[in-house]
C-alpha cells in the first residue's frame, strides 16, 4: 500500500480531533489535543448562530453588545464596562458601537456626574431584534447542545469554569 493511503488509514483510526483536521502527526500532548478540539468545537457551534444573526442583519459581537446593553438597562454602561461583559474580546469597541449607533440600535450620551464617561443604551429597535432572536438562540441552543443531556453538560461548564479560572490567576 503507497504511504498516503496507509497514513489515511492511521488517522481515520485516531478518530476525534486529528481525523478531523486530518493532521497526520500525533499532537505534542493532549493539552494541544484539547485546545484544537475547544477551537474546532466553538467554530462548529458557533456556525449556526452567525447565520441566524446574518438573517437579522447583526453580527455576533453586535449581538454580544446588544445583549450586555439590553442588561444593563436605561442607566446604560460605559464603554469600558461593555468590553469587560463581552464574550469575545473586540480590540475595538468604539467602532462597534459606531456602527449600532449608526443603525439607531443604541444610543451614547455623556454621563451627567462625570463629563469624561459616555454611557451607551440600547434603543427600541435594538431591544426588538433582540426580541425576535430570544426565542431562535434558545431554540439553536438546545437544538446544538442537548443531545449530551444535563449531567454531561453540567460536567463539560464545570471543566470549561476551571480552565478559565486557572487563566485568570496566571493572566491578570
Amino acid at each position: 500500500m503507497p504511504i498516503v493511503v496507509i497514513t489515511t488509514i492511521v488517522i481515520l483510526m485516531a478518530g476525534g480531533i486529528q481525523a478531523e483536521i486530518k493532521q497526520r502527526k500525533p499532537f505534542a500532548g493532549l493539552e494541544q489535543e484539547v485546545y484544537r478540539a475547544l477551537l474546532r468545537t466553538a467554530d462548529a457551534l458557533s456556525r449556526p448562530a452567525e447565520a441566524l444573526f446574518k438573517e437579522h442583519g447583526i453580527s455576533p459581537t453586535q449581538y454580544n453588545a446588544l445583549r450586555i446593553l439590553r442588561g444593563a438597562g436605561k442607566q446604560g454602561l460605559a464603554c469600558s464596562e461593555v468590553g469587560e461583559r463581552m464574550i469575545t474580546r473586540d480590540p475595538d469597541l468604539t467602532r462597534l458601537l459606531d456602527r449600532l449607533e449608526r443603525r439607531k440600535l443604541v444610543e451614547r450620551r455623556r454621563d451627567r456626574q462625570d463629563r469624561r464617561v459616555i454611557l451607551t443604551r440600547i434603543t427600541p429597535q435594538g431591544l426588538e431584534i433582540l426580541k425576535s432572536l430570544d426565542r431562535p438562540i434558545e431554540d439553536l441552543h438546545r437544538r446544538l447542545l442537548s443531545h449530551m443531556g444535563q449531567a454531561r453538560l453540567r460536567s463539560l461548564l464545570q471543566l470549561l469554569e476551571k480552565a478559565r479560572e486557572e487563566l485568570r490567576c496566571e493572566f491578570v
